[in-house]
């Protein structure tokens, strides 16, 4: 049976963002406290967890595949640390925007709803900008945006900071025990 997935985008998510460049260093990749209280209502509600995101700092060069993969063993070992391990954590490194993979082109969360046997119909997909939200909803997940200030959104909740994330979850996420 198909379980539900709760996506999550990294920069400015699961880490602070770096602004409009990119985390060219582990020493640079700083993890937001409240993205554990997120993943820990997630996994607490029987979804699973993976990241899904662009680093398109590896195509144009400015990092190495191995610093990538580094900055993501650390983040690995930090959930595994607090109890919430993460099924998986999908990248796209291409510099392309017609990539089927780079959001907001719905191909890693594709891509992990195949490789694990997720519903998407059931998941949710959360970030902190349109590109994606429209990943999400073009893979037919429901949206959270977390935005200090965003823009027209076609989310399906709205968060000013990820502090407000958490709560939210409690209340709609359902248990994935019970959907099944």
């Amino acid at each position: 049976m198909s379980r539900p997935c709760v996506f999550f985008d990294r920069d400015g998510i699961v880490n602070e963002s770096p602004g409009p460049g990119y985390v060219e260093r582990v020493a640079d990749f700083k993890l937001v406290p409240a993205f554990f209280d997120a993943l820990r209502v997630v996994r607490d509600r029987g979804y699973a967890a993976v990241i899904v995101t662009n680093q398109r700092g590896v195509g144009r060069g400015l990092m190495s595949r191995a610093t990538l993969d580094a900055i993501h063993a650390v983040l690995r070992a930090a959930c595994a640390e607090r109890g919430c391990p993460l099924l998986a954590i999908y990248d796209c490194t291409a510099n392309d925007n017609t990539d089927p993979r780079r959001k907001p082109n719905p191909g890693m969360l594709l891509q992990a709803a195949r490789e694990h046997d997720l519903d998407l119909s059931r998941s949710w997909m959360i970030g902190d900008n349109e590109k994606d939200v429209q990943a999400g909803q073009r893979a037919g997940c429901r949206t959270i945006l977390v935005h200090l200030q965003p823009s027209v959104t076609s989310a399906d909740h709205v968060l000013p900071a990820m502090e407000k994330l958490p709560p939210l979850l409690e209340k709609v996420l359902a248990n994935a025990k019970t959907l099944d």
